[in-house]
């Protein structure tokens, strides 16, 4: 008779291994060639990926991670680690963490977990709103390690969590926290990762997630639509992307009398790059060079307890 024994697979989006042009020629590499990402077929893409895009990004890149890496790792490395040291201090279910692109790879946390005696997956993509760029992306990873396989084990696979209570409540308290140190801004700015236009409009539902996060994090603050509002970062290409844009938008507040502002990235379950480089670097230089006076980061929800203790619902009722 075979023991049932559940499992939980974390899962985020990945890291070059170090601060290095080396790690991140690696990563990159692996991270656009994904068809989920960049959709653009190989023929036209991959001598252009090849050519220029890794040879000319990564040193750059390489520099920008320099400027957040921190004792252990990037900051996605070292949160996500915590999230999972977190959540396994929580349940009797044995859990791993996989990333999509670099390593620890996620056939290395499957593998783990499958050596466990794990018979049932559970799998928790930490991204809280859904797109087929990240979430769909870990379930073709899934499909790609077990097709060479002659068994598997039953899986749960958890879509997204935009608007699960705990969440709300872990963004709200994390809000209120911020508003007490620095006060009440004149606008708090929702900044979610961008994806193409092109991918809404063939039906990645990912706009409509972030609205709904958007808006059930304005009602749970009271908050008017004078008081918060959500933008779109980190575009990549020429094509259209959502918007309205993190950086366009940021750099106009302050002709609008916007003098004061916090921001937060509800989209990513982890500080990384995007976060304290690109929106509490570049992002705040843009703010305060167009005449903003205070501009403060809410960092990500990490490996805060009200954060872990939605994890561990979100897990606990497939268990």
């Amino acid at each position: 008779m075979t023991v049932d024994k559940p499992g939980v697979l974390l899962v985020n989006l990945g890291t070059p291994d170090a601060p290095t042009t080396a790690a991140v020629k690696r990563y990159l590499k692996q991270f656009l060639s994904d068809k989920r990402v960049v959709d653009v077929p190989d023929v036209f893409w991959q001598p252009i990926l090849r050519g220029v895009i890794v040879p000319f990004r990564s040193p750059r890149v390489a520099k920008l991670y320099a400027s957040v890496w921190m004792e252990g790792g990037s900051p996605l490395m070292v949160y996500s680690k915590q999230q999972r040291a977190a959540l396994a201090e929580k349940t009797d279910m044995p859990v791993e963490l996989g990333m999509s692109y670099g390593n620890p790879s996620l056939e290395h946390a499957v593998n783990a977990l499958l050596e466990q005696g794990v018979t049932r997956l559970i799998v928790l993509p930490l991204y809280p709103q859904f797109s087929s760029s990240t979430v769909a992306a870990v379930w073709d990873a899934l499909y790609k390690i077990f097709r060479k396989r002659r068994t598997m084990p039953a899986i749960k696979f958890i879509r997204d969590y935009a608007t699960h209570p705990r969440y709300i409540e872990a963004l709200k308290a994390s809000v209120e926290r911020s508003f007490a140190e620095h006060g009440k801004p004149d606008l708090l700015l929702l900044s979610f990762h961008g994806i193409p236009q092109r991918f809404a409009d063939q039906g990645d539902d990912y706009p409509k997630r972030c609205e709904q996060t958007y808006q059930a994090l304005a009602d749970a603050l009271g908050l008017s639509p004078e008081q918060i509002m959500m933008t779109y970062q980190s575009r990549f290409g020429r094509e259209p992307w959502l918007m309205p844009y993190t950086d366009e938008t940021i750099k106009t507040f302050p002709d609008k009398g916007i003098r004061h502002i916090q921001v937060m990235s509800p989209g990513f379950s982890a500080d990384c790059l995007e976060t304290l480089e690109e929106i509490n670097g570049e992002n705040r230089e843009y703010f305060m060079h167009a005449g903003g006076e205070e501009f403060h980061y809410i960092p990500a929800l990490n490996n805060d307890p009200l954060h872990i203790e939605m994890m561990l619902e979100l897990v606990e009722k497939f268990k």
